[in-house]
């Protein structure tokens, strides 16, 4: 039996305690601890009861305890002080008002664990990105889909195979409230999945200064497969992914404009929502009357796309057929044809067998693409650069910005009140990281190490009780759950391995010699153990074999105190782990690893990483701060990779981690490790932070793309009808482009602080040297004649003959050794952002 009508009954909050809604519906009290104290302190055992969730919370508590609560002048003048630094925060004007604002799409946004809307690393680095945009006060605005079960929570069988449930999500009981139009009803748009149209409202999510709109397609009028579409975050077929990605896209830009927000530039966080680049060059066609091409110059000018995924078959690709059948309406509506849409979406245009891909469509829609480590860029380059089949790998347009984790979000209360007390209170919005980190030396280790232990403490208390619960459930006999509540000892070296079961993670490494591994973890004096967490893919039955594996080690005597695998892990069993570990654990198959960001979620704490040289310990490791496995190797033998790797992970836990760990003072402190604690969150907590991370962005990209869309907009867009145009004369008249001649000074041998004057004979037929750029292309030599780096040095045009322009430049010899030279000529670099991305280059 349904109900006729439906009405929603709200707590009467005295107006003394107005503000508690305002906070409650901010998930701005994830990372600040005096917040989530106020609704702690209304009722601490409802306030456990709803999963730290001050929505649900202000739902249950008594309208009598709200009452008391208005007249009790210690809690009142608390609340008053914390609103009053809230509304502060919320009221200071952005950076940059009125010129700049991003759009930051993502499939995923890990922000709180009351809005159960990701899966892992994706969602987790777009919800610190928001957060530290918010901190930073950059203008910006996230867009993600609300999904009605998200991801699945996890459990074991009796035999440790991972079962997966889905829960429903109430969204009343979440911090989100529906964005409504002008009349007061929903909020809604519409987008098509084939002949048939979709409704979708919008939700908003505070997240301190930035609004996340988040699209939902749970809607009465959607027949029901149209429904399920926003049901489950990466469930379904390959159908109802790209329904999804229609639905982030399409209906993301769709929802922004409803809301009357224009951005100026669109930063896509994966390839999932590349689908709001051909949404942007949509509008603009309709409401402007643009061409595609001029359409096309001003979307992809202002376009951000990050790629995490450093394996090909990582990335989203759809069957020509079923691609067409969703996209060739849409491309008719966008002015092209169904072969030139389906050509943005491959690596070979020309390839009738290949998917439609839309890693390929964003980069070629964007002005910046970026990998997420140094060492992920360079693996993107290689992995992508056939796109761009005449450009060298290093000059693939594919950039680097390191992701970085929210400091407040993920330093334990214990630690960030050692932060507050030596850095100053405003150390989470502190502009200028670099200076203000190196007051951690001014901590003393005493304090650094009490405070970590009494994490360590908190982290065992809770092993002990998830360990119960999950052995309750199955039905575990009494002793059973007796020795739950006594295992794993607070004093204990304590190794965290907690992340997504994919199988180049490599769980069971650690396992791959049971006996040795045995003698380290029950050294009589320096014992070890281990807490392992994580979820495998509902469809990764090779991440579920690693799971099950593990569990039956736990179960082996010799390992039943020593080895423990806690359920369903998620953003509040990480900080827990983050800072309640001693070792953070990470051993994956370089360089598989795009960055890796749990690793700098336990730095923050003062935790120290033992990883394999991949993703960001690639960059961040030197021994002062840590260990590494290996030297950095990559081999194509993966048995003798594992083999070796092992080893070398059993050496170190033996011969350093452990000795160092257990290596006390008279007073029980291990002053060597107290001092890698402290070095490295002094030195590598501010490198990759994602204040720094954003603050990379904007600079390096936001402000370039914003101030690019302004002047392309101008005038009518003006300047973006002219340059379509300008394009299509390149790509018209490019193959008359050629280097006829180079010569140089170069005979003999030159010495250190010499230059080499060069002359290149360049042939530009109907462009000028306005039209392009030419450039000498040097650097050191290995013996086979390759560059193993470059430099670029632009050349001037001095003079011009029958056609033929002669340009000129002077090297310096800087250093010693064997060098080469040659030169290229690309579309002019004043006039398009990235002169790479059109794939057009010419070689003497």
């Amino acid at each position: 039996m349904k109900a006729k009508q439906e009405f929603k009954v709200v707590p009467r909050l005295p107006e003394k305690l107005a503000s508690l809604k305002r906070m409650a519906y901010n998930v701005f009290f994830s990372w600040h601890s005096e917040i989530r104290d106020i609704f702690q302190r209304i009722d601490p055992q409802l306030w456990e009861a709803s999963g730290h969730n001050p929505v649900v919370l202000m739902g249950l508590v008594e309208q009598s305890r709200l009452d008391e609560l208005a007249q009790d002048a210690g809690f009142v003048s608390q609340l008053e002080e914390v609103s009053h630094r809230f509304d502060l925060y919320m009221s200071a004007p952005p950076i940059d008002q009125g010129q700049t604002c991003v759009a930051y799409f993502s499939a995923e946004f890990g922000l709180t664990t009351c809005v159960p809307i990701y899966s892992g690393g994706l969602g987790i680095l777009a919800g610190d990105h928001l957060k530290s945009a918010s901190d930073l006060n950059i203008p910006l605005v996230g867009v993600g889909l609300l999904y009605q079960e998200g991801y699945f929570a996890q459990y074991l069988n009796n035999d440790g195979w991972q079962m997966e449930n889905y829960p429903n999500n109430n969204f009343d009981a979440m911090p989100v409230q529906q964005i409504k139009d002008q009349n007061g009803q929903p909020l809604k748009v519409y987008v098509n999945f084939k002949d048939r149209q979709a409704a979708i409202a919008v939700w908003r999510v505070p997240v301190g200064r930035v609004p996340l709109y988040v699209l939902d397609t749970d809607l009465d009028e959607n027949p029901p497969d149209i429904r399920a579409t926003t049901a489950q975050l990466y469930g379904g077929d390959r159908e109802m992914r790209i329904r999804q990605e229609i639905v982030l896209g399409v209906g993301g830009v769709r929802a922004l404009k409803a809301m009357g927000i224009t951005p100026s530039v669109i930063h896509m966080n994966e390839g999932h929502s590349a689908f709001s680049a051909l949404e942007r060059i949509n509008i603009l066609r309709r409401e402007n009357g643009l061409s595609f091409d001029a359409a096309r110059e001003v979307v992809q000018a202002s376009t951000v796309f990050t790629t995490h995924t450093p394996v090909p078959a990582g990335n989203d690709t759809f069957h020509p057929d079923l691609a067409r059948a969703y996209l060739e309406e849409y491309g008719k509506e966008l002015g092209i044809s169904w072969p030139v849409l389906l050509g943005y979406g491959r690596v070979n245009p020309r390839d009738d067998n290949e998917a439609f891909g839309v890693t390929p469509l964003s980069l070629r829609l964007a002005s910046h693409a970026n990998g997420v480590s140094k060492l992920h860029g360079l693996v993107s380059r290689r992995m992508w650069q056939s796109i761009w089949p005449k450009t060298p790998v290093e000059d693939t347009p594919i950039d680097s910005v390191t992701n970085g984790i929210h400091v407040s979000s993920w330093a334990s209360r214990e630690i960030s009140r050692l932060y507050s007390r030596y850095l100053g209170q405003d150390w989470k919005e502190d502009p200028d990281p670099e200076r203000i980190w190196q007051f951690i030396s001014q901590i003393p280790l005493s304090e650094l190490w009490r405070a970590h232990c009494h994490c360590r403490e908190r982290l065992i208390a809770f092993a002990r009780r998830a360990l119960f619960r999950q052995l309750k459930r199955q039905g575990a006999p009494a002793s059973s759950l007796q020795r739950a509540m006594e295992i794993f000892s607070p004093d204990t070296l304590t190794i965290g391995f907690a992340r997504r079961f994919a199988t180049y993670k490599r769980a069971t490494l650690l396992f791959s010699d049971p006996d040795r591994l045995s003698r380290i973890l029950n050294n009589p004096e320096r014992p070890i153990q281990i807490i392992v967490a994580g979820k495998a893919h509902p469809q990764d039955n090779d991440g579920k074999a690693f799971i099950k594996k593990i569990i039956h080690f736990s179960r082996e005597d010799r390992f039943s105190n020593r080895i423990l695998f806690i359920e369903n892990y998620n953003i509040f069993l990480a900080c827990l782990l983050t800072a309640g570990c001693d070792v953070w654990l990470n051993n994956p198959r370089r360089p598989l690893e795009a960055c890796g960001t749990s690793g700098m979620k336990a730095l923050a704490n003062g935790v120290l990483n033992l990883s394999i040289l991949d993703g960001w310990w690639d960059e961040g490791y030197a021994p002062q701060y840590g260990w590494a496995i290996g030297s950095g190797e990559e081999e194509a033998n993966q048995e003798l990779q594992d083999l070796t790797e092992s080893q070398a992970l059993y050496n170190l836990l033996e011969r350093q981690v452990a000795p160092s760990f257990y290596n006390r003072t008279v007073d029980g402190i291990p002053l060597a490790w107290c001092e890698m604690m402290r070095a490295s969150v002094r030195d590598l907590v501010p490198r990759f932070s994602s204040h720094r991370m954003v603050r990379d962005y904007y600079e390096r990209f936001y402000k370039q793309c914003s101030d690019r869309y302004n002047h392309l907009t101008a005038n009518g867009f003006q300047v973006a009808t002219e340059q379509a145009a300008w394009r299509q004369k390149l790509m018209t008249s490019w193959s008359s482009v050629a280097v006829l001649e180079l010569t140089g000074d170069t005979g003999g041998e030159k010495t250190v602080g010499e230059k080499v004057a060069l002359t290149a004979l360049t042939r530009l037929g109907d462009l000028t040297p306005e039209d392009v750029t030419v450039e000498v292309y040097y650097g050191p030599m290995d013996h086979q004649g390759d560059f193993t780096d470059r430099e670029t040095l632009t050349m001037s045009p001095v003079a011009q003959e029958n056609g033929v322009w002669r340009y000129t430049a002077c090297l310096d010899c800087r250093q010693a050794g064997r060098f080469g030279y040659t030169v290229r000529v690309t579309p002019s670099r004043d006039k398009l952002g990235n002169p790479f991305v059109m794939g057009l280059v010419t070689w003497a």
